[in-house]
């Protein structure tokens, strides 16, 4: 049996700290917070990616790319999203231009 990739290894564990003592879990804490401060968290992590590419940092985008993945997982979990339903809509636009997918959204 094939091993599972890291994603969906981490999510398991994230989806393991449902409903756990968020006064000894991250995770928990922000489930516990919901989904508002999950969502302003990702989007923290997705500027401080930014930056950290802007600024040629290899190692703090790496490091924040990490950090924005993971506060994305916990984004999908807190909405009853796996990353199979990630994984089926990037294999629905596999062969598709970006432009044609985008614009097919617009209409």
């Amino acid at each position: 049996m094939a091993e599972a990739h890291p994603i969906d290894r981490l999510f398991a564990v994230i989806e393991s700290r449902k409903g756990a003592d968020p006064s000894v879990s991250y995770t928990a804490k922000l489930f516990s917070q919901g989904v508002l401060k999950i969502a302003k968290k990702l989007g923290e992590e997705g500027v401080e990616a930014a930056l950290a590419a802007v600024a040629q940092d290899k190692a703090a985008l790496t490091a924040e790319s990490a950090d924005l993945l993971y506060h994305l997982l916990v984004l999908w979990a807190a909405c009853g999203i796996a990353p199979a339903d990630a994984y089926a809509a990037l294999e629905a636009r596999a062969g598709r231009s970006g432009l044609d997918e985008k614009a097919s959204r617009k209409a």
